[in-house]
């Protein structure tokens, strides 16, 4: 008698796919890691949670990065990195701060 093949069941359609992230955008979390690597060296690891006025003063570096690419910067000069990947830290500090804010 043949026995059925087991079936693995795993109940995860509603759980986010970090696979996308990996899978679908290496190049950009490897910059975005390598601009936090710097920020870790040249202050400390994690100092940006400390940075007084931090929602103002990360969306005006955001800005910045920003306003290079609008003039035609590609990279930031002290990092060689590209001016998003600097933007989009202060992004995700900015979204980390006001999810934290929001969990207390």
């Amino acid at each position: 008698m043949n026995m059925p093949e087991p079936t693995g069941m795993k109940f995860d359609t509603e759980k986010p796919r970090f696979d996308l992230l990996l899978g679908d955008m290496p190049l950009a979390l490897e910059a975005v890691a390598r601009v936090l690597t710097f920020g870790a060296a040249k202050y400390a690891d994690g100092n940006w949670q400390h940075v007084e006025n931090a929602e103002r003063r990360y969306m005006a570096a955001g800005t910045r990065h920003e306003l290079a690419l609008a003039k035609g910067e590609q990279h930031d000069a002290e990092t060689g990195e590209h001016h998003l990947a600097h933007k989009l830290c202060c992004d995700l500090f900015r979204l980390e701060l006001a999810l934290r804010e929001k969990a207390q």
